[in-house]
This record gives C-alpha cells, structure tokens and sequence, in this order.
C-alpha cells in the first residue's frame, strides 16, 4: 500500500485460455482472501478474462462471470495467463493489456509458464527471469536476449517477477507479500496457508535425475536447532560438529538438498529474524544485530539494505509497529 493510502493495493489476474487452475487459485489465496485477524485489508483482487467465457487447462472446466480485460488497466500488480501449452501463441488483446500495464507501471507477476507470456509481449528481453525445468530449453530457444536464471524458485527483477513452477507461485506471492508489508504479515499468511514462508534453495532439486543409492541425511533438525540459537556465535564449523560431519560434507549437503551454502542459509535467517525484531518495535539497533546474531549494527544496516532494499531505519518506518496503527486507523 503507498504510503498515506487508504486504498489497498489492486492485484489482477487475466485467466487466459488453457489456464491453470492451481496457479489461479494459489493468487486467489495468498492476494484474494479476507484476513480479519490481520486487522486490515492487503489487497484487493479481482479476476479478468478475454472473453464471457474461459476454458480451462484440458477443459477440467470453464470460467464464467469475471470481469473483462478492461480491469487490468487499474491493477497495481498484473498476474499474466500461464499456460502448459507454451507454443501456442498468446491472445494480441492480452498481450496488448500486459504491454500497457507495464508501460504505466504497473509491477508484473508471472508463474510457472508466466514468463512466456512476458518474453512474448517483449517484455524480458535483457532482464532475469525463472521458468519450469521442462521448458527451460525451449525458453531459451525462443527467447535467446532474456537472462533465463534455471536453479531458482523465482526471480525479483524489481517489477517484473517471475516463478519457476506451479508450487513456487505460492513462493513468490509470499515474497510480494513480504516486500509489501514486512516479514510479520508474510509469516502469519504463510501460518494461515501451512505453507513455509520462505523455502531456501531453488528448482534444482526438482529436475528428474537418479536416484543416489544412499540418500543423504535431512537436515531439518539442524536447521531447527540453529534456527533456535541465532543469537549465539554459529559457525559452518559448528553446525558441522552438531551434525557430526565434516564442513566439506555439510557444504555438499547444503548444495544438495537446499541450493545454497551453509553460511548464505544462517546469514538469510539472522536477517529474517532481525527484520522480525524490528517490526515488533525494537528500536535498539545493536540490542537487534545481538539478537540475531548479525554482530554489530554496521554489519545489520549493510545485510538489511542489502537483503530488503531498505536501511534499517527506513524498514521500519514502513512496516513498524507505528506503520501498521496508521495502516489500521
């Protein structure tokens, strides 16, 4: 919500022909659904098609009843059409919409098969974007001037985001979340959907491929146990002797099963936690980096700004305890 607005954020989502319904309705979850309990409204979501009538994803059912195209002129945030059918040319009237939303600025949302939609209206040429495995060759193909970034959920490249797959959709609504309205209302919509809030690692570790002969072990309840003890001096060293390996066997592990090394995971926890600290009203900067185990408040202001965009300060003057009663009131 921009600040000294009382209006909330306008999502859309254009439903094109062959849809997918379970992108569609991980958007209605996170973006369309009334939250009481958060004691304010996030956004208002609305649905649009081309035409009266939608048929969806292998004609499972059809659409009716939802507004037409002309409603994604008022969107902030603009949901494009993701549809397995990748070679199949998008409607000129939905591309057209998708073209006029960016070019007043309207920030863009592509899931799974999204980004064929943006890369078609010529949107991506130059910039990062994330797609599904099984078609990341073809994008490539299709699309040679756009940045393909294969490993991750999902890419944020400012206003235009993009997801990798149908379950990453609820990755980055959580992330758009999250960037909106802070770490806190993020976690209680990831709470009210049992999903994580953040899921390190990327797609990597989706992609077919054999199975090893013996699995690795989970490291779920080392994470559990560092997640608990982020205050204290960790160490890639330490956890290595909490999981009774070697650092070079943690690292493999890390690589493996969560896509990131065993220091880039703590350090993205410190920061979560610090932001967490600071929307609850901790004003202290050196009582948050201690907290959280960042150090000292130069080492917190350089991994905030660095991890959300703002300082400290600035982070939480938009989602602090003081943001949310003017939000509210």
């Amino acid at each position: 919500m921009p600040q000294g607005s009382s209006q909330p954020h306008r999502v859309v989502l254009i439903v094109d022909e062959n849809s997918n319904p379970f992108e569609m309705s991980c958007a209605i979850e996170v973006f369309g659904l009334r939250r009481p309990e958060l004691g304010r409204e996030l956004y208002d979501f609305r649905l649009c098609a081309d035409g009266p009538v939608t048929r969806m994803r292998d004609g499972f059912f059809t659409l009716t009843g939802v507004a037409g195209l002309e409603a994604a002129e008022d969107a902030d945030t603009l949901i494009v059409p993701n549809r397995p059918d990748t070679d199949t040319p998008r409607s000129p009237r939905v591309l057209d919409a998708v073209r006029r939303a960016h070019a007043r600025g309207a920030r863009l949302v592509g899931f799974c098969s999204g980004a064929f939609t943006m890369a078609e209206a010529g949107l991506l040429d130059g910039r990062r974007a994330a797609c599904h495995w099984m078609w990341a060759d073809s994008f490539r193909t299709r699309f040679p001037r756009v940045c393909l970034e294969p490993d991750v959920l999902f890419v944020d490249d400012g206003d235009i985001l993009t997801a990798s797959g149908s379950a990453s959709a609820l990755d980055l609504g959580l992330h758009v979340v999250r960037r909106d309205h802070g770490a806190e209302i993020a976690n209680a919509v990831s709470r009210r959907l049992v999903f994580a809030a953040h899921r390190d690692g990327g797609q990597r570790q989706f992609v077919e491929r054999p199975l090893p002969d013996v699995p690795d072990e989970s490291l779920a309840p080392l994470l559990a146990w560092a997640q608990a003890r982020l205050g204290e001096p960790l160490t890639v060293a330490g956890l290595a002797a909490r999981a009774a390996v070697s650092p070079a066997t943690l690292h493999r592990r890390f690589r493996s099963q969560l896509g990131t090394t065993p220091l880039a995971w703590l350090t993205g926890e410190r920061v979560a936690l610090a932001c967490r600290l600071i929307e609850r009203g901790e004003e202290r900067l050196d009582m948050v980096a201690a907290r959280s185990g960042l150090g000292t408040a130069a080492n917190l202001r350089a991994r905030v700004r660095r991890e959300t965009g703002l300082s400290p300060s600035a982070y939480r003057r938009r989602f602090g305890p003081a943001a949310g009663e003017a939000l509210r009131t």
